[in-house]
């Protein structure tokens, strides 16, 4: 008995030692640190799964306390790239995904990797061994990884995920469709935000959603446009064509800016209101705006209807109506002032109405200066009304006086800021100015964000641009899609001439791909020539022995690592590799 009570006594303080030794280490015991650095995953597990268990407040006492890598475990560059061939070998060759499948979603899903790693043996040194082996005796839910690599993240999927399946291959209908957004040509990493907000067009029969996408070229759109229409509003593709939609269409092929006008100021970060565009159309030709000039009114300032569907459009036509203009005075002035409609000018507009209205001058008044001044007020950005009194050292009601006199002090009152930044520091400058009219010809708005942006991004004069523009656009490629390409790419202008051609002719003389396919893959141009003739060579030649796949995508090609492209373009031929040195030796 007494032998009994000693074993247990022993037992206990076993115990105890090693609660003590997992327990969490105190901050002032700083030295003992580096040593947590040694623990294993096993003990780090344990000690999380002890304060889960804990009370909450005591775990809230002692949280502080806890050191962060037990909960942040960064993992190095070295193992990331390991664990992502792991699982595209799985996915591909044990799962018999198709390689562009299986490589996109290996090199796409971060934090399923992340939550893969901790689950690797410690005995197991190389990570790709390691989770190879896992993934062979456990299974993974498909449905995660795949999610994410559409660009939703792990709390905006988690409600999709399929309560009783785990292979994506058991929902067939679903990956079809997925596999017909992919071969229209919409990018995977936006096709997330299309099962997120209509998950009704993943469940359509085969082929029905081909030809809904078909139905609106068939408007007259392009296939660029329909990208990015139903990218940034995925209900379009959900019952029948939209009759809002379709009447903007209509409106705009009577107009010389054409339907694919639509393509270049869509934003797949925004949702749009067709009708409230229709209406804000079909309200400047009413004012005045008919055909040549509402075309011009629309390639200038593009965001006028564009931004928010119209809505600051409304705005200011409220504001207007408010300070006591009439509504054909107010159309007047449209007539008379298109640049008011700009963003810019809006703005101004708007500072100007609450400048007049702080210093509670009356309404007739605001009305008399806002239909004599109207290009002034848009073009000059006031300060406010208090700025205004203490620079002149006078009351509210004293510059109001001065102000119904002599209209035009008040432009006075421009702000100094932004008069300093609406000077382009080189606007003298010749190169600078070609370079804003090419610009300014592809869409940009002037003096804008993405303006000044694109400015620093183009090297060279405005005509060498230009000449490097029309180059694509003699390729064969339509006008607006090199300008959406430029847009998404914008170095590739920074190329010559003479580059551009020759990629272009090893993309589509050499492979016999068609020129669109830079629209999915423009990054192509931006490619180191060697590397494109070493690869493409290397492809040609296994694709003569029906080693590889006849159209393989281009990205596939040329995006994945030295090591990668050996293993799966190299290595998979027995004369492979000495083909490969022969390739490369050819062109030292």
């Amino acid at each position: 008995m007494l032998l009994c009570r000693v074993h247990k006594l022993l037992n206990m303080i076993s115990h105890f030692n090693n609660y003590i030794a997992l327990s969490p280490v105190p901050l002032q015991n700083q030295g003992q640190r580096s040593d947590l650095s040694r623990v294993s995953f096993t003990m780090r597990s344990f000690q999380v799964e002890s304060c889960v268990r804990k009370d909450k407040s005591e775990l809230q006492q002692h949280s502080s306390q806890l050191p962060t890598r037990f909960f942040v475990n960064p993992v190095p560059r070295v193992s990331r790239n390991q664990a992502q061939e792991a699982l595209f070998d799985y996915l591909h060759y044990t799962r018999s995904f198709t390689f562009t499948d299986a490589e996109h979603i290996s090199k796409n899903s971060p934090c399923f990797m992340s939550s893969l790693l901790p689950k690797i043996d410690d005995n197991h040194k190389d990570v790709s061994e390691g989770l190879t082996k896992f993934l062979r005796y456990n299974p993974i839910n498909e449905f995660e990884p795949f999610f994410e690599s559409l660009g939703l993240c792990p709390y905006e999927f988690e409600p999709f995920l399929p309560q009783k399946l785990m292979y994506l291959s058991d929902d067939g209908i679903m990956f079809e469709n997925f596999h017909a957004l992919c071969n229209y040509g919409i990018p995977r990493g936006k096709i997330g935000r299309m099962y997120k907000e209509a998950r009704e067009i993943f469940r359509y029969e085969s082929s029905l959603l081909a030809s809904k996408l078909r139905d609106y070229e068939n408007l007259g759109l392009s296939k660029a446009t329909v990208i990015k229409l139903v990218t940034s509003c995925p209900s379009l593709l959900v019952g029948g064509i939209d009759a809002e939609l379709s009447s903007v269409v209509d409106k705009l092929k009577g107009l010389q800016v054409g339907c694919d006008w639509l393509g270049r100021y869509l934003s797949d970060r925004k949702t749009y209101r067709w009708r409230r565009i229709l209406e804000t159309i079909e309200f400047l030709d009413k004012v005045g705006c008919k055909e040549e000039k509402l075309s011009s009114l629309l390639k200038t300032y593009p965001a006028l209807v564009m931004e928010g569907s119209g809505k600051k459009f409304y705005v200011l036509f409220g504001r207007l109506f408010k300070a006591g203009l009439q509504v054909n005075e107010i159309y007047r002035l449209f007539i008379d002032n298109p640049e008011m409609l700009s963003d810019r000018c809006v703005k101004n507009i708007q500072k100007a109405l609450d400048f007049l209205i702080a210093i509670r001058m009356e309404t007739q008044f605001i009305t008399k200066i806002m239909q004599s001044h109207m290009e002034l007020i848009g073009s000059c950005s006031l300060e406010a009304p208090r700025t205004a009194c203490l620079s002149l050292n006078i009351r509210q009601e004293e510059l109001c006086q001065i102000l119904k006199k002599e209209p035009l002090r008040l432009f006075s009152f421009v702000s100094a800021t932004k008069q300093r930044k609406s000077k382009p520091l080189s606007e003298d400058s010749r190169k600078y100015s070609e370079k804003t009219a090419f610009l300014l010809r592809l869409g940009y708005l002037e003096n804008s964000d993405e303006m000044v942006k694109a400015l620093k991004q183009f090297r060279g004069r405005g005509d060498q641009l230009q000449e490097r523009f029309d180059c694509l656009v003699k390729a064969g490629l339509n006008h607006n899609v090199v300008t959406e390409i430029i847009r998404h790419a914008p170095m590739i202008l920074n190329l010559s001439k003479d580059v551009i051609e020759k990629k272009i002719h090893s993309l589509t003389e050499r492979l016999g791909y068609p020129i669109e396919s830079l629209v999915k893959f423009p990054a192509y141009l931006c490619y180191d020539m060697q590397r494109i003739h070493h690869r493409f060579s290397m492809y040609l030649w296994l694709r003569e022995r029906d080693a590889a796949k006849p159209m393989l995508s281009p990205s596939t090609i040329l995006t994945c690592g030295d090591a990668r492209f050996v293993k799966y373009f190299v290595n998979v031929h027995p004369e492979g590799p000495a083909i490969w040195e022969s390739i490369k030796q050819s062109s030292t």
